[in-house]
């Protein structure tokens, strides 16, 4: 189980009766609606075992902690997989209203409420994102160590960007900047080739290639707004889009052959795995590389021999979590500061507000209607917010 704030101590009730406080959440019987998480019980389909619950107000935080409101979680496709119990992350666990439950939440903006007597360079007020993995952001309020967060440059973001910058998860600005930045050393006037390209981390990078005049050939999944989606991707930099039923159309490869005839491409971002993803390495110049960091088809990714053999095909995998385990906080920092300044564009997204519902089977309704749209795919980015 991860490390965090923990404290353990009872309180006294107007009837004299102790209520024991295991972690951050009170298991009073008592409820209040300041405070929900989403939670469950047991792994499997999202829609079905994901549930909000409400609970108490938390005590003041230990010296090394701070409390935290997480002001807008995401709900990523990572996110998702890590209910179904197919992702190699294990949620946060925590006892809650003295129900033993999974917290999830990989990633999300946080505000200090208030800080532990030991704790240095964080104040109330400050906006922070956490540097560990899985610590449970589908919550409002909660005590987390003060050396696992990274405090955001102040002024610089708005409410949905600093929710969506955090190097944790699978699709945020991090991710995509890193990735276009540690395999391959690009240069102006460079191709890059992607799938996935409408989630956040590839119209992240399709942005920040965009501003370092890097070219772009982007894959979508086909859709009754294809066009809107196309017109939407080629504003923010893209310089081709395509379906990926254009694979089938062999004068597809033709014509990439003439657009990147003095710059083959030697970057390929994937996210999709599965048969499309293998014709699209067809696209790819000598001495390629194919950097995987995640599979939302579900479906293996195949590769033939001779891409290795006789174009030096490279493929590798890339992490953000692994990224963060190997850099220092001040890295970190450095890394939301750069992605600061870059100024992106935000996501398309819905902001998934549970705080006013009047009661958690009432929320919890209301999340569940938006993860069976969600599974059904084309949705915006879903962000929460709790309290």
């Amino acid at each position: 189980m991860l490390r965090l704030c923990t404290t353990r101590y009872a309180l006294r009730t107007t009837a004299h009766t102790r209520i024991k406080l295991i972690g951050t959440f009170s298991t009073s019987a008592i409820r209040s609606s300041a405070n929900r998480a989403v939670v469950f019980a047991e792994k499997g389909n999202p829609a079905e075992v994901l549930r909000v619950k409400s609970y108490d107000p938390i005590p003041p935080p230990p010296p090394d902690c701070v409390n935290v409101r997480f002001r807008l979680s995401p709900i990523n496709p990572s996110d998702i997989n890590v209910v179904q119990g197919v992702y190699p992350a294990s949620p946060m666990q925590m006892q809650l209203s003295g129900e033993d439950v999974f917290v999830g939440g990989n990633e999300g903006l946080a505000e200090v409420v208030e800080v532990g007597g030991d704790v240095q360079g964080l104040r109330k007020g400050d906006w922070v994102v956490s540097g560990k993995a899985q610590t449970g952001t589908w919550s409002s309020l909660r005590a987390l160590r003060a050396e696992d967060l990274i405090k955001l440059p102040a002024g610089q973001l708005s409410e949905v960007n600093a929710a969506t910058i955090t190097a944790i998860g699978q699709v945020n600005p991090a991710t995509a900047y890193n990735m276009l930045h540690d395999f391959v050393q690009l240069q102006e006037g460079d191709w890059v080739l992607q799938n996935g390209a409408n989630s956040a981390v590839g119209q992240a990078v399709i942005q920040i290639a965009a501003r370092r005049g890097i070219k772009t050939i982007n894959f979508v999944r086909n859709r009754p707004d294809i066009d809107h989606l196309i017109s939407q991707l080629t504003q923010l930099g893209a310089t081709h889009v395509f379906t990926y039923d254009a694979l089938a159309d062999k004068s597809l490869a033709k014509h990439v052959k003439q657009w990147t005839a003095e710059r083959p491409i030697r970057l390929m971002l994937n996210c999709v795995s599965g048969p499309d993803t293998t014709a699209m390495t067809r696209l790819l110049g000598d001495d390629a590389h194919l950097v995987s960091y995640g599979a939302m088809s579900k479906k293996p990714l195949s590769l033939p021999t001779s891409l290795f053999i006789f174009k030096n095909l490279c493929t590798q995998g890339f992490w953000q979590s692994r990224w963060y385990k190997q850099h220092s906080r001040q890295e970190r920092e450095e890394l939301m500061q750069t992605l600061a300044d870059l100024k992106l564009k935000e996501p398309e997204h819905e902001v998934l507000d549970l705080s006013g519902e009047p009661s958690d089977e009432a929320a919890t309704q209301k999340l569940r209607e938006v993860l069976t749209r969600m599974e059904q795919g084309f949705s915006k980015k879903v962000l929460l917010r709790l309290g």
